[in-house]
């Protein structure tokens, strides 16, 4: 076992190479690293919020929106499932959260309440049998209709959910490496950004609803009189930026909407050359764009983002393909960023930044020279140690060490993981634990030597017997690693990440390593006395 082998000697060749390789990036200045041959690695290590500064921004959902905007959603669900089963009615709106409607006929109050309960709200996720909404009717021949709490507790905890996932792909757009974006509390969300300098860019990003539907413009009304408020009880004003009109009419219902995109590129107009947003609608979207294209030909339709319209052109044929062009006064830059909103998809509800502050590069700075310091006198004052207690024994450790430090870094810059000042907390534990496997190693030596047998026996015995008690630890820590990667979030994660990382390499640098150096040794000198007896 102790004898030098082919495959130990080329595990350990390539792992030197690799380690040297891959951190070697990390060590030179930008212009060296464009320098390098393309077959050479370029990538560094990220360097986390603590290390290299960045963007901290902390949001509120605001639920009380997103409830008023599911009560809307509400009041016109129940307005057309009345008008299907050609129910009169009247006084339908919101009354004290809930959604009101009288029943004009009393014997059509039944009907009414059944046909609501068949078609309005879904069952509720979790609860058997469970719906979302509940609708009950009064002597006044009136029917409420209103959210449950485990319903409205669901949506807002959804919503939450469904924002960071938003938020983080519209991130990734940008190219920010590594966010860390999680829950806080009930309804707000935290956004670490490391490397963005600029938090009202990320604000601009994140913050934008980015809510997209295509809705038919209500041409029953003047413009003028709509503008002046009269406007039908199934449509709504609202405001233009195309340029050509202060605002429309637009019906409420929307006959696609964003949910159903699956692409969306900003790209130059062939006719002018003018930025535009091209998109692609999936199978569900293609087709209801199509019928509603192609029933509404001279007719005008509005694209509506987050309340606004972006423009309204004429339908001047049906657009069957399931793709289109979004046209306005977009500059590049702008419509760049509406493509990139559009496919991560619409927040479900507005956020309202409650706190944001910039780390700057100089603390980054501070603390990246704190956590070199840290590590060298860490590894030097380990590396003293080892030498110390096992002299020649302890050199070939410390060569296993530095190899160590090699494979931790050029792994963590292969994987592109983010180091974090925790994790350079992970990296000394690590050297530590590293250690503490070659003084089980050796002592185990000690102790077969004291007990009379040869040097090679001694030498055997020693890493055959200690091994069992390393891969043990070592288990144990990678478990231990792996619960706090799972569960833990952000300097947590990073220090999980490190320390996972150095047990697996620990474990090789250490056992594999030093016993290629001693098995070296030892047919080089053949000693009739171990160095550490």
């Amino acid at each position: 076992m102790i004898a030098p082998s082919r495959w130990k000697s080329i595990a350990v060749l390539l792992s030197v190479i690799f380690g040297v390789l891959f951190t070697l990036p990390n060590l030179l200045p930008e212009a060296a690293r464009k320098a390098l041959p393309g077959f050479m690695p370029h990538q560094t290590l990220n360097l986390g919020l603590d290390l290299q500064g960045g963007s901290y921004l902390l949001y509120e959902v605001d639920i009380t929106a997103l409830r008023k905007e599911r009560l809307v959603n509400l009041i016109e669900d129940t307005r057309k499932t009345l008008r299907d089963e050609q129910i009169d009615f009247t006084d339908l709106g919101q009354v004290e959260g809930n959604v009101s409607v009288r029943i004009t006929d009393p014997e059509e109050v039944n009907k009414a309440v059944n046909a609501l309960r068949k078609s309005v709200g879904g069952d509720l996720a979790g609860a058997p049998g469970g719906r979302e909404v509940t609708i009950s009717s009064g002597g006044d021949q009136r029917i409420r209709v209103l959210f449950s709490d485990e319903a409205a507790a669901a949506q807002a905890s959804k919503a939450v959910d469904q924002s960071i996932e938003i938020i983080r792909r519209r991130i990734d757009e940008l190219g920010t490496k590594e966010p860390d974006i999680r829950r806080q509390g009930t309804n707000r969300i935290l956004v670490q950004a490391p490397g963005e300098s600029d938090p009202e860019k990320l604000k601009n990003i994140i913050g934008q609803t980015a809510k997209l539907s295509f809705r038919m413009v209500d041409e029953s009304v003047p413009p003028a009189e709509a503008a002046a408020g009269r406007v039908p009880p199934d449509s709504e004003f609202l405001p233009s930026e195309d340029g050509y009109a202060g605002g429309y009419l637009i019906k409420k219902r929307a006959l696609v909407t964003g949910e159903m995109l699956t692409d969306a590129q900003q790209v130059f107009d062939q006719q002018g050359g003018n930025p535009v947003v091209s998109f692609r609608f999936n199978g569900q979207g293609a087709r209801r764009f199509g019928d509603a294209t192609s029933q509404n030909i001279g007719k005008r339709f509005a694209i509506v983002l987050d309340g606004k319209v972006i423009s309204a052109p004429v339908i001047q044929g049906a657009i069957t393909g399931g793709s289109g062009q979004i046209t306005g006064n977009f500059t590049p830059e702008s419509a760049n960023n509406l493509a990139i909103l559009l496919r991560a998809g619409a927040l479900p509800a507005p956020l309202k930044v409650e706190q944001q502050s910039t780390v700057g590069a100089e603390l980054g700075a501070d603390a990246v020279k704190a956590g070199a310091i840290s590590l060298a006198i860490g590894a030097g004052a380990i590396i003293v140690f080892i030498i110390a207690a096992y002299g020649l024994f302890g050199v070939f450790a410390a060569i296993a060490l530095i190899v160590n430090v090699l494979l931790i870094f050029g792994i963590m810059s292969f994987t592109q993981a983010t180091l974090t000042f925790p994790g350079i907390a992970g990296l000394i534990l690590t050297l530590a634990v590293a250690v503490d496997a070659n003084v089980l190693i050796y002592e185990r030596i000690r102790d077969e030597a004291h007990a009379g047998q040869g040097p090679i026996s001694a030498l055997e015995h020693g890493y055959s017997r200690a091994l069992v008690s390393i891969i043990d630890a070592n288990i144990t820590s990678a478990i231990s690693a792996l619960i706090m990667f799972q569960f833990g979030s952000g300097p947590i994660r990073g220090f999980a990440w490190t320390l996972l990382i150095g047990v697996l390499t620990s474990v090789f640098t250490a056992v594999v390593i030093t016993q290629l150096l001693i098995g070296m040794w030892y047919r080089a000198t053949k000693p009739k006395q171990l160095p550490i007896v």
